[in-house]
């Protein structure tokens, strides 16, 4: 299974982080994980949203450029190591992770870690194959 991630594209000026977080609360969409890098001029926010098409008909009709990707959410242990292992899957099987980032979602015991693929497929039969739980969605 893969979960639809929101990458809205930002001018680096104060004030334009708060903007989408205002469109989607107003719009009643729940972030259910959120990473941001920048460069000097622009920067990248990666969401993961209750709704996403909801949340980009939103951001849209405010004028904010979105892209959707695919990307795989695994549930790991919340102990040291547990994404090591991962790391290590990944590893041995040459498949390339873009980038990654942690998700707001998760029960007792466990972290919710959100992988963009290089090939996706691959990456999803690994984690299959390997028993890891992906999290279907938030």
């Amino acid at each position: 299974m893969e979960i639809k991630q929101i990458s809205v594209f930002l001018e680096n000026n104060a004030g334009r982080l708060g903007e989408v977080t205002r469109v989607l609360a107003d719009s009643g969409i729940n972030l259910r994980a959120i990473s941001i890098a920048d460069t000097a001029d622009f920067g990248i926010l990666r969401l993961i949203v209750n709704d996403y098409e909801k949340a980009v008909a939103a951001l849209s009709a405010a004028g904010f450029t979105t892209r959707i990707t695919s990307v795989a959410a695994v549930e790991i242990e919340d102990t040291p190591g547990s994404l090591a292992a991962v790391m290590e899957l990944f590893r041995k099987t040459s498949v390339n992770i873009e980038y990654l980032y942690a998700s707001l979602e998760g029960r007792e015991g466990k972290a919710v870690v959100i992988f963009k693929l290089e090939d996706h497929d691959q990456g999803l039969s690994i984690i299959r194959d390997n028993g890891l739980s992906m999290v279907e969605s938030f």
